[in-house]
């Protein structure tokens, strides 16, 4: 999706907010730009002169504040794909245009989603629990062509997760707001308002939608207590799409097989958590999109749009802020997520 800016003054002020200024590495083919980098403690007073701002690795306690300060500003730009913990009321309501970096990480978190329905398939954690233990213990493990594949959010990332699945044989469905024709790789798309009634249809499910008012715990105990008891959940889009006390609990009562975990309600995941040590489920430390090269993909992304608002032509990735997402038109909806 595309939003038309008119020209900016004749030198903008582009505001980096980033938790440590130190490690900004700023974005080539700005031009003339004033560029400022802003931490945790300079952001609310830098903010405030800001034509365009690029909210990279930041931190701070109150972004609500900081956007009420932002009065000039008339373009934000996320660096990454979830904008969930940005989007507060004064951003959903401030007329700058906002972005993100969608599109950067498609392909490795479809890789990742992969990598996880074969590990969890052929046995993979058993296996190397073994190798720990010096243990020679063989085992059959199941067949991915046999299984059946849900996945939550038919976005970008969703469709790519599906496209690479679908390639090696396995039937994959999506789950979205509203039921639509489907991308390749989709056999449909079905809607996440009755979830719970159909998930038991399927071997494993995969979370790949935004943390919206709206998918807040879509993954509830409801949902959890439909799936197979052999299903196996895989999430790598927000901790909060799905209920984690619900989670562990239908983990320890095996209520489904196993999951796979790259996002947590709490991050980093506490070491008192009970997911550690669970030997149904893999924990990875929110890494299912990283590659080598991506601020570089990212800040290449910021560098066009930026051209593209200094000449007052449409920006790419507009975020529908009421949404919480991109919405790609003539597609499915686009339902992504990561930071």
């Amino acid at each position: 999706m595309m939003a038309r800016t008119s020209p900016p003054r004749a030198t903008p002020t582009v505001v980096v907010w980033a938790s440590d200024p130190a490690d900004v590495t700023l974005p080539h083919g700005l031009g003339a730009a004033e560029v400022v980098v802003a931490g945790a403690d300079t952001i609310e007073r830098e903010i405030a002169d800001a034509d365009v701002v690029l909210a990279a690795d930041f931190s701070v306690q109150d972004p609500e504040r900081v956007w009420r300060r932002a009065t000039r500003a008339r373009w934000i730009h996320i660096r990454g794909t979830g904008v969930d913990h940005l989007l507060t009321p004064a951003l959903v309501g401030h007329p700058a245009v906002l972005t993100n970096g969608r599109g950067c990480f498609d392909r490795t978190i479809a890789e990742f989603v992969l990598m996880q329905l074969l590990a969890l398939a052929k046995g993979l954690p058993g296996q190397l629990r073994a190798q720990a233990e010096r243990s020679w213990r063989p085992r059959c493990g199941g067949r991915l062509d046999e299984a059946r594949v849900l996945v939550i959010g038919p976005g970008a990332i969703g469709s790519a997760i599906a496209g690479l699945v679908s390639a090696i044989g396995v039937q994959v469905d999506g789950a979205g707001r509203n039921p639509r024709p489907p991308r390749s790789g989709f056999g449909r798309i079905r809607p996440t308002g009755d979830l719970a009634s159909y998930v038991g249809d399927y071997d494993y499910v995969v979370v790949a939608a935004p943390l919206t008012n709206e998918t807040r715990h879509l993954v509830d105990a409801a949902v959890l207590g439909s799936m197979k008891p052999s299903a196996r959940l895989i999430n790598v889009a927000r901790g909060a799409v799905v209920d984690e006390q619900a989670l562990v609990a239908a983990l320890r009562a095996g209520t489904i097989g196993g999951a796979a975990l790259d996002v947590f309600e709490t991050e980093p995941l506490p070491r008192e958590s009970e997911l550690w040590r669970m030997p149904n489920v893999i924990v990875t430390p929110h890494m299912a999109g990283d590659f080598a090269g991506w601020l570089d993909w990212q800040y290449r992304l910021f560098a066009e749009n930026y051209a593209r608002f200094v000449a007052g032509q449409p920006l790419r990735n507009v975020v529908d802020k009421k949404l919480g997402y991109v919405i790609d038109p003539g597609h499915v909806e686009s339902e992504e997520y990561r930071s």
